[in-house]
């Protein structure tokens, strides 16, 4: 049994939301469950378009597949949605270049299967805070060659370029993790706007603190914003339950 929460803002600088969540704590076809965070990009309405043109795909082909293995019903959906945001990009004029982050999981007892595209993260909070997906960033990239050290990425300039975007070309690399749950352990996925404003530990005090999920959630929110809140900030929690 999970219980999960999701709430996404605008926070205090955009003028529009491009962040999209969906949860789904009930059977999505063959899926058990279905949590997805979105993070659009694209001038105008474009960025809107992408994250939700994302994840409606997404949720309809998990739907639709015949697939057993949750990594290969991802690996489908993305794929499809991928296809689907491109191929909209390239049709219609005031939608060229948008694109999407994802990050996707579901839960099998203690056992979460994972994809990402992007800069969206899930993490699992407990004693400790673990970023289990990998950001698609030039700056994380630069960290991981040893060219930029950690401390300074959340503050570069460029760390809003992301080296991967569902919907940017043809076809779409995706990662795929795996993690098995502890007992007190939960999950956090969220975008950007979240992780730009709040270190990993503050993350971790905050989610720890409060006493109940819906608090947790809405305290993320409330820091970002007090941080500045310069993108849209987008939270979604699962925690099983005994």
């Amino acid at each position: 049994m999970l219980k999960t929460f999701s709430i996404t803002d605008v926070g205090k600088k955009r003028m529009n939301n491009q962040d999209y969540v969906y949860t789904s704590e009930t059977p999505v076809g063959n899926l058990p469950n279905l949590f997805l965070v979105a993070d659009g990009m694209g001038g105008h309405n474009a960025g809107d378009y992408a994250s939700r043109c994302a994840v409606e795909t997404i949720c309809q082909v998990a739907e639709q597949s015949m697939e057993k293995d949750p990594k290969l019903i991802m690996k489908k959906a993305i794929e499809t949605a991928n296809e689907t945001v491109y191929q909209r990009s390239t049709q219609e004029p005031e939608l060229e270049g948008m694109g999407t982050t994802i990050v996707a999981a579901t839960c099998m007892g203690p056992y979460v299967q994972i994809a990402n595209v992007g800069d969206s993260r899930l993490y699992v909070i407990g004693d400790t805070i673990q970023q289990i997906t990998q950001d698609h960033s030039w700056v994380e990239e630069m960290v991981r060659m040893g060219a930029l050290e950690k401390e300074d990425a959340r503050t570069h300039a460029k760390k809003n370029i992301i080296t991967r975007a569902l919907g940017a070309g043809n076809g779409v690399e995706i990662d795929f993790f795996s993690v098995e749950l502890k007992p007190q352990e939960m999950l956090l996925m969220c975008s950007d706007g979240l992780t730009n404003m709040l270190e990993d530990e503050e993350i971790r005090m905050i989610v720890m603190g409060q006493r109940d999920i819906v608090e947790k959630a809405e305290v993320l929110v409330r820091e970002a914003n007090k941080r500045g809140g310069t993108d849209n900030i987008s939270v979604v929690l699962v925690e099983p339950v005994a």
